[in-house]
């Protein structure tokens, strides 16, 4: 579904990505543990066409989308969602329908009332502002906005970023709703999210350390230790 081979990236003359690769298969949740500064937002930003990529290739159903713009990556089903993933100033309802422009006209309305089939609890809220929201519910808003498009990967920027414990848990639940419906990728530094995980790769000073299932990972304790110091 998702394929990343050898990719290499940065900013100016610095370079942040070193040879990174992944293979996310259909449907499986796969989480990115890192640290804050590990390069997990760069790595993001190259695969949906915000940052390119300086060498190495992104293919989603083993189409190359290396140098298509982020809106066609877009149409051919990728999604995303930054740390932040909303518009503050704008309700709940004009986040929904800036996502809903990348599609055709005749299917906005239909993806807008299904997102708020999916979370409930936004459609009573859809004329607030959506920075007035909770941060558990500004993390739903940035959720819908992604899921507006149908994306058939979506990719999650720190989705606990910002959040207290309680609010990561009612996160962690909630995208594990949607477990068998799209292929999740989820960048993140909390281990909570290992929950709802298949899978998982560590990336470390811009280079993957570790890529395997998530029990292997799991029954590493020298990696889980050097890493995250887990017991």
């Amino acid at each position: 579904m998702l394929t990343v081979e050898h990719l290499e990236s940065g900013y100016g003359r610095m370079q942040i990505l070193w040879g990174v690769e992944l293979a996310v298969a259909e449907r499986e949740v796969h989480v990115l543990l890192g640290a804050n500064g590990a390069g997990k937002s760069t790595f993001f930003k190259v695969l949906v066409g915000l940052l390119p990529a300086w060498s190495g290739g992104v293919r989603i159903h083993d189409r190359d989308i290396t140098s298509l713009s982020a809106r066609e990556r877009v149409k051919l089903g990728l999604g995303y969602t930054s740390e932040t993933g909303i518009f503050p100033d704008l309700t709940v309802d004009d986040n929904l329908r800036i996502s809903a422009l990348a599609l055709p006209s005749v299917d906005r309305k239909e993806a807008i009332e299904a997102a708020y089939g999916r979370f409930e609890e936004l459609k009573s809220r859809r004329h607030d502002l959506a920075g007035g929201l909770s941060g558990g519910q500004r993390k739903l808003v940035a959720i819908a906005r992604a899921l507006v498009v149908k994306p058939a990967v979506l990719l999650m920027d720190e989705p606990s970023s910002g959040l207290s414990p309680r609010y990561v848990t009612e996160v962690v639940e909630r995208l594990s709703e949607l477990r068998g419906t799209t292929t999740l990728v989820v960048a993140e530094q909390n281990v909570s999210f290992l929950d709802i995980a298949d899978s998982v790769s560590v990336l470390e000073g811009g280079r993957i350390k570790f890529s395997g299932s998530k029990g292997a990972f799991s029954n590493n304790e020298a990696l889980r230790n050097a890493f995250f110091g887990l017991e």
